[in-house]
C-alpha cells in the first residue's frame, strides 16, 4: 500500500506589529496570494489530501483557509497545537496511527525544513528546497502499509513547487 505526505510550510507572514505574539502573526497580501496559488495548484495536479493536520499558529490556519478552499471536496483539517514549532520527530508522529493514505501537513521551519531533507530519498534539485520558503511544498510517497512504517531516506519525490513557480 502507499502512502502520500504533502509538506508545506505556511504562506509568508507579517511582522507590522512587534508586539504581536508570535502564535497571532497573520498573512501578508503575498502569502494570502502563494496560499491560493498552492491550492489551486493541487487541486489541478490531483494531490487531493484527505485530511490536513495544521499547527494552531494564525499564520499556519491561513494558510489553509487559502488552499482548502480550491481543492473539490476540502478534507477535515485538525489542529494540533504540539505543531507550532515542531521538531521533525513531533510531525511525523501526528502522522501515525492516521487512517487516511494522503495527509497535508502545514507548519513552521526549521522543522518543516529538517523534516523533508530527512525523507526524501533523492534531494531535488532545487536550490530553495534546502531551506524550505514559505508556502513551499513538497509532494513524497511512500511504499508502506502505514504512517508509522515511514522512515528516512525512504521518500519518493513526486513534486517541489514553490509560489514563485506558480505567480507572475
Amino acid at each position: 500500500m502507499s502512502r502520500r505526505l504533502i509538506l508545506t510550510r505556511h504562506a509568508k507572514s507579517a511582522w507590522d506589529h512587534p508586539d504581536l505574539d508570535d502564535h497571532d502573526r497573520p498573512l501578508t497580501r503575498r502569502g494570502e496570494r502563494s496560499a491560493t496559488a498552492i491550492g489551486r495548484w493541487l487541486s489541478e495536479n490531483d494531490h487531493r489530501p484527505e485530511v490536513a493536520l495544521l499547527s494552531t499558529a494564525r499564520r499556519v490556519v491561513e494558510t489553509w483557509a487559502g488552499i482548502g478552499p480550491r481543492l473539490c471536496a476540502a478534507p477535515n483539517a485538525v489542529r494540533d497545537r504540539a505543531l507550532y514549532h515542531s521538531s521533525p520527530e513531533t510531525m511525523l508522529a501526528a502522522l501515525v496511527g492516521r487512517p487516511e493514505a494522503c495527509v497535508i501537513l502545514i507548519a513552521h521551519n526549521p522543522g518543516m525544513a529538517t523534516l523533508a531533507q530527512r525523507l526524501v530519498r533523492t534531494t531535488p534539485d532545487r536550490g530553495e528546497f534546502a531551506y524550505f520558503p514559505t508556502c513551499a511544498t513538497l509532494i513524497l510517497d511512500f511504499e508502506v502499509a502505514s504512517w508509522g512504517d515511514v522512515a528516512p531516506r525512504e521518500g519518493h519525490v513526486v513534486d517541489f513547487v514553490v509560489p514563485r513557480d506558480l505567480t507572475d
